[in-house]
Parts: C-alpha cells; structure tokens; sequence
C-alpha cells in the first residue's frame, strides 16, 4: 500500500506545481470578475462583446473546477489508502490499486495542459489553408484538411466559423480561413503550421494513377478587441474592396456585394471575410483580423519571433512538408518533426490528431527551456 500512498503523494506535489504554472487561483480571480460584469443590467447590450465576456468565464470556471475536483480526489484517495491499508480486505485494495491507477491516467491528461507555454496559447485560432502543387487534387486535399481539423474541433468542444473561402472550380477550395474558438484554440492548433503532404491514387485521375499533392496551412492567434484596440488603424492607409460571396449564406448572400476585402496599404496585408450575410458585419469582421495582424507585428519587432507565432514561411511544395499522409501503396501519416507515426489513417482524417500536437508540444518545450 504505501507504494499507492507514494504514488498519491507524488500526483499532490504534481497538482500543487499546476496550479502554479497555469495560473489558476488568477484564473479563479478573473472568472469570478467576469461573472460580475454579466450580472450588470446592460451587459447583454452588447450581444458580440456578452457573448465574448461569457464563453470565457465558462471557461474560466471549467478549467478551475476541473483542477479542484481532481485534488480533492487525489486527497480523498490518500485516506481510502490509509483506510484500506489497516482495515481493507484484498478486494478492497484491489478497488483501491484500480482508484489510483484511474487517478494517474485522468491527472495526466489534464497535465498535458502545461504544455500550453506559449504567449499566446490560450487564445482562439484563426487557421488558414492554401492549396499548393497539385491542381484539382490540391484543392480537394485543403476540403480533407477543413473537415479534419473541423472534427478535432468538434471533438475538443471548440466552434468553428469559416470566415473566407475560394472554392476550386472542380472540387475543394483553393483556400479556405476559419476561428477556431475556445480555451488553449491557438495552443493546440499551433503545431499544424506547415507543409501538409498527401500521396494517394487520384479520384480526378481516370488512369487511377497516384499523385502526390500538397496544402499549406497558416494559424495565427486571434486577438480580441481589447488586444486590437492598442492598434491605431489609420483609414487612409485601409482600402476596402467588395465582391461577391462565393459561399453559403442565404438567399441574398451570393447576389449581393457582401463579401468585404481590406488591405493596408503600408505592410501589404490582406484579409477578406464573406461568412456573415451583412457586408457591414463581414467588414467589422475583416477589420478585426486585420488589427490583429498588425498588433501581432507590433508586438513581434524581432523576425524570428514572428516565425514563432505564425509558423516559418514554407512553399507548399515537396521537401518542405512537416506530415505526410500516405494513403497509397500503404497507409501512414508520420510528422516529420518528431517521428509520431500511425497507420490508422482513417482516424487521423477524421481529425484524432493529439498524438501528433502533444509530440510536438513536448518538443517545442524542451527547446523553450533550453
């Protein structure tokens, strides 16, 4: 027994470490604020702020209580131990051995969270993918690719909204852009930045020949509007272009110019947003995005701090991918950073990608703390 009560200890000290490092009892503080805004009479007034301000105290609370209900169990399991140790039959501390080993396998679960070291992880995402070499077959590789990190999203609770898309006259997009909403959104999603790569037989090739094709995806924090309002945005140096919506919507979402695009002028960034019906709403949105671009810069005056946010400029071409997925002649999807590697390729489409993002997570830590 007292190899179990060392095995409690040691998951207590753990505990006591994480809520530390993740900064709960500030959490709790700021949870606990939050709900005080939400209890104002006017604080629905403002439906997109309010429903900011609330998802992050869900949050907020979730990931407090999630962390005080373990370390209450954890000190609960120290007594059954103590218990069970002096009094208990064998079946007894057989329950108890099955407790404990459940305790370890859930606290090391929520540990992963520690992971999420980075300025920015606890953000949303917006994630972006651009078809590369590959043509038609390109174009369907970024639609797999939504519809894998939609599920990844879907599995961890996160929404999702496709803010821009270019669809391919054939099949797929040849780019696609979505927020990816909820807590640790950027710091999950962080590790897909790169070259993906795709080698299976052609469902566009009437010779059923096997094509290599290529998609690069982009992901960036997203900044929330007291982030972006440090950024002055200067109109005159804004040009603001309109077209029409190429995607789902309504009835008068593809015959009106609701579809915005904004460019600054001065850095030459571009952002377009066509999801919202309201060509003011999708202006509101691709102006939001594009502060937040510029905040990023502002905030990242040094180039290799940039590659750190929004992932080194890669040509979506071969030699440059990060993940293979090979669906022919054998199946494989292997991240070329840290040699995870599986051949359920099924599971990894359908978006079981944690294997992967806490691989290169573990990595990205260790080369932090060198």
């Amino acid at each position: 027994m007292s190899i179990l009560d060392d095995k409690l200890k040691n998951l207590a000290e753990r505990h006591a470490l994480a809520v530390v490092a993740l900064g709960l009892e500030a959490s709790r503080a700021r949870a606990v604020e939050l709900e005080g805004d939400m209890s104002d009479p006017g604080f629905w007034n403002d439906q997109e702020r309010a429903r900011k301000v609330a998802q992050e105290a869900a949050d907020l609370k979730k990931e407090v209580e999630a962390w005080d209900a373990i370390g209450k169990q954890i000190a609960e399991a120290r007594d059954i131990v103590v218990m069970a140790e002096s009094e208990g039959s064998a079946e007894d501390k057989h329950e108890v051995d099955r407790l404990v080993a459940e305790l370890e396998e859930r606290f090391m679960a929520m540990e992963f969270q520690m992971l999420f070291s980075g300025e920015y992880d606890k953000k949303n995402a917006i994630l972006s993918i651009h078809a590369g070499a590959g043509g038609t077959d390109a174009n369907d590789w970024v639609a797999m690719l939504l519809r894998m990190f939609m599920r990844f999203a879907e599995r961890k609770g996160f929404a999702v909204d496709i803010l821009d898309e270019s669809r391919g006259e054939e099949a797929g997009y040849k780019s696609v852009t979505i927020a990816v909403r909820g807590r640790y959104g950027y710091g999950f999603l962080r590790s897909e930045a790169g070259v993906h790569r795709l080698v299976r037989i052609s469902p566009f090739d009437g010779e059923k020949m096997r094509h290599t094709t290529f998609a690069l995806v982009e992901v960036l924090p997203e900044f929330d509007a007291m982030d972006a309002a440090t950024v002055e945005l200067d109109m005159d140096d804004v040009r603001i272009d309109t077209f029409l919506s190429s995607g789902k919507g309504g009835q008068s979402v593809n015959t009106t110019y609701s579809a915005v695009r904004v460019t600054h002028l001065p850095t030459g960034i571009s952002v377009s947003c066509q999801n919202e019906r309201s060509q003011l709403q999708n202006k509101e949105t691709a102006l939001n995005v594009l502060k937040a671009k510029l905040f990023q810069l502002m905030v990242t005056a040094r180039a290799e701090k940039l590659s750190d946010i929004k992932g080194e400029h890669k040509t979506a071409a071969w030699g440059n991918q990060i993940r293979s997925y090979v669906l022919h002649p054998y199946k494989m999807v292997k991240d070329h950073r840290t040699d995870v590697e599986t051949s359920d390729t099924d599971a990894v489409l359908d978006g079981e990608l944690l294997p992967y993002i806490e691989a290169y997570l573990r990595s990205d830590a260790q080369v932090r703390n060198q």
